[in-house]
């Protein structure tokens, strides 16, 4: 394996010098094609003031100290300007202007100095001849870089498409924004050997560029018509080129363009990095499903958390799964003392422990323990051991139909094991304990969110520990394990049908990043007893959001993948209600994140209801779906309601009005003011 490595190493290191020693031979060509455009331009002055009989004498010494010192001044000009560090191949206005600038600047400098010299030294050229040098010199240089920028793209055109019905059957596209961002993205495809895209034309708002041509692509009008028109252009695929496009425009212009049958793509910037970093280069990408959610991604201060968790010893359960990994990955990022990931699946842990090695190496004091928090005894040895500042509860099981015939392992695992857990924190002194809970705990309709009610109020009974317990509370996660997301999109890929439980289901929803970011900002904030909530946007059916995953595969609803409704499951509601409209609520220092201030049961409560819950388990043994603990959970539960009480209330609620948001009129927003 090390020698594999070394391998990799010096085949990089070689690949590396042979970058460099091929760009220093180009920097050299470049300095003495210089050197001979201005001998030549040199002569081509002297011949020219011969010819027009000003030259009346020539003194060759006189003119070879002359022809030295501005040289000297101007090659060293361009040298200390970093003229030549441009890679030429790829040139902008600004590496023109710096020649202009180097060349005024230093060619000025030359002619003053000439005026200075000693007499025996004092070179009699006019100031005409040595300006008229200068500036031949200097459009001679920007004439052979523009004709070396021709030639390169003229090669990697030829190499790109060595027949013109090669080049005809490459993929046409329509580019949306024919500012600066488009423009570059038309040359690029154009001129780009390993492109597989040829530049139709533009679609623009900016009513001076249309029916003109930019970068020789006719612009047309992003009016109604332009759908019909582009049915007719050779084009099978739109790229979105607009600066700071939002989730909404994004949503609003990928409806529109649908309409054409046209595959929509977005050139924007990639998805942040693990460690929160973005890409300072815009990529052609594939439309997501987080950009069509009528909501830019919400972004959370995290400054204060960075210093929170710094030095720290973090402890996170089921540190595998999704909202968990995630954790792991925020945590890491602000260098913890220790970080400890907790998981009953081995493969899960397994997998977010070589990925953080991999990006951290020894930088990271990282332990994994597979454990159950339902073993108090196993827990107590790794909270003695450890002693964790800061733990984060994440470890449960969430899937509503199996909880629903699983009852006893829902309470078991999730009720149970957080009250495990809790109290590990308590013995051992954290100082922070943070519960991931789910926006199915207001006023649940089936067991998994009546447990995890069930969970807040464990947690929310302890306002005279030592320890600051609080619970964060958000909706559905896109692309968790399990969830629609991932359902939906194998779905597709195996050719339908796609199967929603109801027509007219809808949802909140949020990224693993803004979920985990959220708890990790409540962590460092939370003082006791607190119950975090998120301010999520509006809700989104989940018929839309089935809708436009077929069509992000480049597939027709109800023609090439049909959708099929297969019911409501046991348990399941129409709508999650609104997080935000408790009288309770007040808002923290950022302005999506909320306090839900419950006035907490008492710990003797709070044991009493466990008591219940535990005798229920025990009834239930033998049982595979026991309705005694059903029964229990109703009962320790007060806002536990029956689904249909819900649902039948589902066509007057605030939640379906927003669902039913209409989008405004579409208009492509350009960057032709940039």
């Amino acid at each position: 394996m090390n020698d594999h490595k070394k391998e990799n190493q010096v085949a990089s290191e070689k690949g590396a010098l042979e970058q460099r020693v091929s760009f220093g031979s180009r920097k050299i060509m470049l300095v003495l094609v210089d050197i001979a455009c201005f001998i030549g331009t040199y002569f081509l002055a002297i011949g020219l003031a011969y010819m027009s009989e000003s030259l009346m004498k020539f003194d060759a010494l006189n003119y070879l100290i002359n022809a030295i010192i501005l040289l000297v001044f101007l090659m060293g000009g361009r040298v200390l300007l970093s003229v030549y560090r441009n890679v030429w191949r790829y040139p902008n206005v600004r590496a023109y202007l710096t020649i202009v600038l180097s060349d005024a600047i230093f060619g000025f400098a030359a002619l003053i100095l000439t005026r200075f010299l000693p007499p025996e030294w004092k070179v009699n050229v006019g100031f005409s001849h040595t300006f008229l040098v200068a500036a031949v010199f200097d459009l001679s240089t920007l004439l052979n870089r523009f004709c070396y920028q021709l030639l390169h793209q003229h090669r990697n055109a030829k190499d790109g498409a060595k027949s013109k019905e090669e080049h005809l059957h490459k993929i046409g596209v329509a580019i949306v924004g024919a500012g600066q961002i488009g423009t570059k993205l038309a040359e690029e495809l154009s001129y780009n050997a390993k492109s597989h895209y040829r530049p139709v034309c533009f679609i623009e708002r900016d009513r001076g560029k249309i029916g003109a041509k930019v970068g020789g692509l006719k612009v047309y009008g992003d009016d109604e018509s332009i759908i019909d028109k582009l049915k007719e252009l050779p084009v099978q695929e739109i790229f979105l080129a607009l600066p700071n496009i939002t989730s909404e425009q994004a949503a609003q212009l990928y409806q529109f363009y649908s309409r054409t049958g046209c595959k929509v793509k977005l050139y924007d910037f990639p998805l942040k990095e693990a460690d929160g970093r973005e890409s300072a280069k815009r990529q052609l990408r594939e439309l997501r499903i987080e950009d069509l959610l009528f909501r830019n991604s919400l972004v959370l201060n995290d400054e204060k958390a960075d210093g929170f968790y710094g030095n720290k010893v973090v402890l996170v359960t089921g540190g595998g799964g999704s909202i968990g990994s995630e954790l792991c990955r925020q945590v890491a990022r602000c260098h913890p003392k220790k970080l400890i990931i907790l998981d009953i699946y081995e493969n899960n842990a397994y997998a977010i422990q070589q990925e953080l090695l991999r990006k951290y190496g020894d930088r990271l004091d990282l332990e994994v323990e597979i454990a159950s928090v339902r073993d108090e005894i196993r827990l107590d040895s790794i909270f003695k051991a450890y002693r964790p500042q800061v733990v984060f509860h994440a470890a449960a099981h969430k899937h509503v139909p199996l909880m629903e015939h699983s009852s006893c392992e829902a309470v078991k695992n999730n009720v149970m094991g957080t009250y495990n857990t809790a109290n590990m924190a308590e013995k051992y002194g954290a100082e922070k304990f943070i519960l991931i809970s789910t926006d199915k705990a207001v006023n649940p309709t089936n067991i998994m969110g009546a447990s995890k009610r069930m969970c807040e109020m464990v947690v929310q009974c302890r306002t005279d520990s030592k320890t600051s317990f609080s619970a964060v509370r958000f909706g559905n996660v896109l692309g968790s394990n399990g969830s629609v997301i991932p359902l939906f999109r194998e779905q597709i890929e195996k050719g339908g049908p796609v199967t929603i439980t109801d027509k007219r289901i809808i949802r909140y929803f949020m990224t693993i990043p803004e979920a985990a970011c959220l708890v990790m900002q409540a962590g460092a904030m939370a003082k006791s007893g607190e119950l975090f909530v998120l301010n999520m946007g509006k809700p989104v059916r989940i018929l839309d959001l089935a809708e436009n995953m077929i069509k992000l595969a480049g597939l027709v609803p109800y023609e090439d993948i049909d959708i099929v409704e297969i019911g409501l499951r046991p348990g399941e509601k129409l709508y999650e209600e609104l997080l935000m409209k408790s009288e309770t609520l007040s808002q923290t220092e950022n302005q999506l994140i909320f306090i839900e201030k419950d006035t907490p049961y008492t710990r003797d409560a709070i044991e009493n209801k466990l008591t219940i819950l535990q005798k229920a388990i025990r009834a239930a043994e033998g049982e595979l779906a026991s309705p005694k603990v059903k029964r229990a959970l109703k009962a320790v539960v007060p806002t536990y309601r029956d689904p249909d009480e819900i649902n039948r209330d589902f066509d007057t609620s605030e939640e379906k009005k927003l669902s039913e948001y209409e989008a405004p009129e579409v208009s492509v927003m350009t960057d032709s003011r940039v």
